[in-house]
């Protein structure tokens, strides 16, 4: 890589260490002590899971905040970015992990309703496009609550509206759909997920991702039922592409919100592809002679359309070189290879002791960078 003189800093956070942002001026400073003339270019970028609004207002959206409803229901201020009619929506923002109170799991009562209101909100400001990046949620509901934010109702045996979270699917008694926002109709929306699990069955949302959610074994099947049932009563309601839309990839992304946002006529697609071309990562590669991706923990995961791997392959389509930094390295040669990435540089190749690399990440990602410049500047 002789002679390249532009680079392209594209990763992904290095979740609980550094933000998305931080990691490219870590490396932008690395990279600079030893080629002071450098030209570098930064892209943070996200699949769609926390950390995606920030990612798009690093690339010049505008950042708008709101308050929502919290996953418990309690007020949260929530932000989404805005440029040029096209808004990109986080739903970890209203309805993540990150919200709940600390030590606080709740898998049967978290709801999503929070996410129907910054929806909305994205409405009001008058985005044409929505981008609905979704990951880490708190929720296991279906996208209920984020329905029944948008006008949707959810009636439970007794006549009552069903109580809010996945486990109070199971009362569902009717559906009626009639009174969602009709701006929802005039617009182009997007579901970028890193996930394609269907919503109900062995790798659905319950199964796969409620144990991280605080779900014992009976919650999963609790839930599994519940939302079995949600998919349901709602055929009797849309017919049967609610019974198609359960049974498709993404439907179960975000607890089974990717039902919800398909219901809303939401189009399915890989959130890191989705991302690149929202953030305009294509002029910038052009621009570069080498590029830089990474996330905290490169690992099998990564390889599942998580950031660095849409990175590296948009780069290589483009014949591009690319490197990736890392917290910890778990893939072998061969496999990022196939990935198309050059090489790694893990934080623990400097630092074998992980929690100090945990706590000094950034002093010891700017070494990596480093590293990178004398290997490939």
């Amino acid at each position: 890589m002789d002679g390249a003189r532009r680079v392209l800093v594209a990763a992904d956070k290095f979740k609980g260490s550094l933000t998305a942002v931080e990691v490219a001026e870590r490396v932008t400073a690395g990279l600079r002590r030893v080629v002071p003339d450098l030209g570098v270019e930064a892209l943070p970028v996200a699949d769609g899971g926390d950390g995606t609004v920030a990612a798009a207002v690093a690339a010049g959206f505008e950042r708008r905040e709101v308050r929502v409803a919290g996953p418990l229901g309690d007020e949260v201020t929530a932000s989404f970015a805005l440029r040029e009619g096209t808004a990109v929506v986080e739903m970890a923002e209203a309805s993540g992990l990150q919200r709940l109170p600390a030590g606080v799991l709740a898998p049967l009562t978290a709801s999503t309703y929070g996410s129907g209101e910054l929806l909305r909100a994205a409405l009001d400001a008058g985005a044409r496009t929505i981008v609905f990046g979704v990951g880490g949620s708190a929720t296991t509901d279906g996208g209920a609550g984020m329905l029944s934010a948008l006008g949707a109702r959810f009636v439970g045996r007794d006549g009552e509206p069903v109580a809010p979270g996945g486990g109070g699917l199971a009362d569902l008694a009717s559906a009626d759909l009639s009174g969602l926002d009709p701006r929802l109709a005039g617009i182009e929306l997007v579901l970028a997920s890193d996930v394609d699990n269907p919503l109900t069955g062995p790798k659905g949302a319950p199964a796969v991702y409620g144990p991280q959610k605080g779900a014992s074994p009976d919650d999963v099947e609790a839930l599994d039922a519940a939302l079995a049932h949600f998919a349901k009563v709602l055929e009797e309601t849309v017919g049967a592409r609610a019974a198609e839309y359960a049974a498709s990839p993404g439907a179960g992304a975000a607890g089974g919100i990717g039902f919800g946002a398909m219901l809303l006529g939401a189009r399915f697609r890989p959130g890191i592809e989705v991302m690149l071309d929202v953030l305009g990562f294509a002029p910038a590669l052009e621009r570069a002679d080498l590029v830089i991706t990474g996330e905290g923990s490169l690992d099998e995961q990564t390889l599942h359309g998580k950031a660095p791997a849409g990175v590296a392959a948009a780069a290589r389509a483009a014949g591009k070189e690319v490197v990736a930094v890392c917290g910890r390295l778990a893939l072998p040669a061969e496999a990022l290879g196939r990935a198309g990435i050059r090489r790694a540089y893990p934080l623990t190749a400097v630092e074998p002791d992980v929690a100090k690399c945990i706590a000094d990440a950034g002093r010891i990602l700017e070494r990596v960078a480093e590293d990178i410049a004398r290997d490939f500047l």
